[in-house]
C-alpha cells in the first residue's frame, strides 16, 4: 500500500452524525471524496439536503437517517438506519454536539452559577449521553467489520479550564475518557476509537465569537498560531483517524487547536487584549 492508498477508503460505510453543516458537512465531503458512502445524520431531513447533494458530487452512496440523538431511542434508529441503508457499518464519525444556548437557539456563555441544571443537563444529553447511545448502537455493526473505526468529535476544551461554558468542558473531556475506555474494550474485537479535539474553529456554532470582534480578537491573541480554524482542517483529521494510516491508533486524543492547549496558550510573555467578559 503506498502512502496515499492509505489515506484512502474506498467502500467503507460511514455514518456521521451532526452533518448538515459546519464540520459535519466538511468531514461528510471529505470522507466521499477519499471513496466513503455515507449515511448523514442530523435533526431534520431538510437540513441534510445540501450537504447530501453535496456528497452526491463525488459519486458516493448517500443516505439520509436523521433524528434527535438527545430522545430515547433516537440513536439506535439512526445507527440501525444507517447500517441497513449501507448494507453494514465500518465508520461512526460523531460529531454531533451543542453548546449552551437560550430559547432563541443563540449560545449563551454565562459561568456556571448563573445557569441552571436545565442548562446543564441538556448539553450532557446531547454530547454525552447521545455519544455513549451511538456508541452502543454502532458496536454489533462495527464488530462485524473488518476496518472498524469510531471517531469522537471531542474538543479542546476537554484539556483546559472552560470557564463559562463548564458544562461543555465537562461533557467533551467524559468523551475523551469514553474514547480511551472503548478503545482498550473493543480493541480484541477489532475496533478502532480516537477523540479529536479541536480548538477554535469558524462555524455557525461559534459565530458569537468570530462575528464579535472585540470577542474573536482576545480569543485568537491566545492562540499561538493567531488564527481561527476551519472545518476542511477537522475533517482532514477526520480522514487520517478513519483510514488505514491510522491502523495503529486507538485510545487517543488528537488536539487540533492552533497550540491553545499549550500551558498558558505558548504566549506567556506576549501582552493579550484585556477580556472582554470583565465589567469596569
Amino acid at each position: 500500500m503506498s502512502v496515499f492508498d492509505a489515506f484512502r477508503i474506498d467502500g467503507a460505510k460511514v455514518l456521521v452524525t451532526g452533518a448538515s453543516r459546519g464540520i459535519g458537512r466538511a468531514v461528510s465531503l471529505a470522507l466521499a471524496e477519499a471513496g466513503a458512502d455515507l449515511a448523514l445524520s442530523a435533526r431534520t431531513a431538510d437540513a441534510l439536503k445540501e450537504t447530501a447533494s453535496l456528497v452526491s458530487e463525488h459519486g458516493r452512496a448517500c443516505a439520509l437517517v436523521p433524528g434527535e440523538l438527545s430522545e430515547r431511542g433516537a440513536a439506535a434508529r439512526v445507527v440501525d438506519g444507517a447500517a441497513e441503508q449501507l448494507g453494514g457499518l465500518d465508520v461512526v464519525v460523531h460529531n454531533a454536539g451543542m453548546l449552551p444556548s437560550g430559547e432563541d437557539g443563540l449560545t449563551r456563555v454565562v459561568p456556571l452559577e448563573e445557569s441552571t441544571q436545565e442548562d446543564w443537563d441538556a448539553v450532557l444529553s446531547v454530547n454525552l449521553n447521545a455519544t455513549a447511545a451511538v456508541c452502543r448502537s454502532a458496536y454489533p455493526h462495527l464488530a462485524r467489520s473488518s476496518r472498524a473505526a469510531v471517531v469522537l468529535m471531542s474538543s479542546a476544551a476537554a484539556l483546559v479550564g472552560a470557564s463559562r461554558i463548564e458544562a461543555y468542558g465537562a461533557s467533551k473531556a467524559a468523551q475523551v475518557s469514553l474514547a480511551r475506555s472503548l478503545a482498550v474494550h473493543w480493541a480484541r474485537d477489532g475496533i478502532r476509537v480516537n477523540a479529536i479535539c479541536p480548538g477554535w474553529i469558524r462555524t455557525d456554532l461559534t459565530t458569537f465569537a468570530s462575528g464579535t470582534e472585540p470577542l474573536s480578537d482576545w480569543l485568537m491573541a491566545h492562540v499561538p498560531m493567531g488564527r481561527w480554524g476551519e472545518p476542511h482542517e477537522v475533517a482532514s483529521a477526520v480522514l487520517y483517524l478513519a483510514s488505514p494510516a491510522a491502523a495503529f491508533m486507538t485510545g487517543h486524543a488528537l488536539v487540533l487547536d492552533g497550540g491553545v492547549s499549550v500551558p498558558d496558550g505558548g504566549l506567556a510573555g506576549i501582552p493579550k487584549p484585556a477580556s472582554p467578559f470583565v465589567v469596569a
